[in-house]
């Protein structure tokens, strides 16, 4: 199979592909579209790993979400990191937008949670898949997301991941950038022109492509079940953001997903 596209993150395990799953990988390898299959617990990540084994156009990553804090089987997780085809810990990370209340408690526990995959990834030495959403009109996940990766990074080096579907500005991009993380963007690129001044002005070698699958589907199919395929689209969308050639965004994005994930 020809790769033309990595999505960087993907869902394609989740119960909304339970009636077409197997047309829709299909649909991915006849264009050429390799996803990084990304878990939120222990069984979603369980089942990543069985579609990665079955296709050789799917990897699994392993994790936990921080908004399942008391679900949290550490010894399955670390278990499942040794399998071949897992190629990243995640997702894990700061939610600070989505918990019905966000207090201290909370904050205290999403925090552990995250170290402990930031253990493990130093431990597998492989790359996070940061979840990191800030409480409306703030930065607070990702200002604390970065003095923790900051601190990490002085006794793991090696250290390094992808923070997904970032939504932060370009201070935080390039925070995290500098700690040797990429940052990823989904088809919302493709409606909101919110990120259009982060994305113009971060070095391209920094960048991935994603979709968040099944969520978020892109301008041309709002409202309906997305999937790996509209990575096409999100592509395209970076490209015409920053004005560059989209063949030469398209090869360099998928050179990014195939450096931090040692992809063969």
């Amino acid at each position: 199979m020809e790769v033309k596209y990595i999505d960087a993150h993907c869902h394609v395990q989740f119960e909304q592909y339970d009636t077409d799953r197997e047309e829709v990988i299909e649909r991915m390898r006849e264009q050429g579209v390799v996803g990084i299959v990304v878990g939120c617990g222990a069984e979603s990540s369980q089942k990543a790993i069985a579609l990665a084994e079955e296709y050789e156009h799917l990897y699994a990553a392993v994790g936990h979400h921080p908004n399942h804090l008391e679900e949290f089987e550490e010894d399955k997780i670390r278990e499942l990191l040794s399998r071949p085809r897992v190629v990243a810990v995640g997702e894990c990370g700061l939610d600070y937008f989505r918990p019905a209340d966000v207090t201290e408690d909370v904050k205290a526990k999403q925090n552990e949670l995250l170290r402990k995959h930031i253990a493990l990834a130093a431990e597998f030495d492989k790359p996070l898949i940061i979840h990191a959403r800030p409480s409306k009109g703030t930065s607070d996940a990702y200002t604390e997301l970065i003095e923790i990766l900051a601190e990490a990074k002085t006794l793991n080096p090696n250290l390094r991941g992808d923070v997904h579907f970032f939504v932060g500005g370009e201070a935080e991009a390039r925070a995290l950038i500098a700690l040797g993380f990429t940052v990823s963007f989904t088809a919302v690129i493709t409606f909101a022109r919110d990120y259009d001044a982060v994305i113009k002005v971060l070095p391209l070698e920094s960048i991935l492509s994603e979709t968040d699958a099944p969520y978020v589907a892109p301008a041309s199919r709002r409202g309906e079940r997305n999937d790996s395929l509209a990575v096409v689209e999100v592509v395209a969308s970076l490209a015409k953001i920053r004005g560059e050639d989209v063949g030469r965004v398209r090869v360099q994005l998928c050179e990014n997903a195939r450096r931090l994930f040692a992809l063969g």
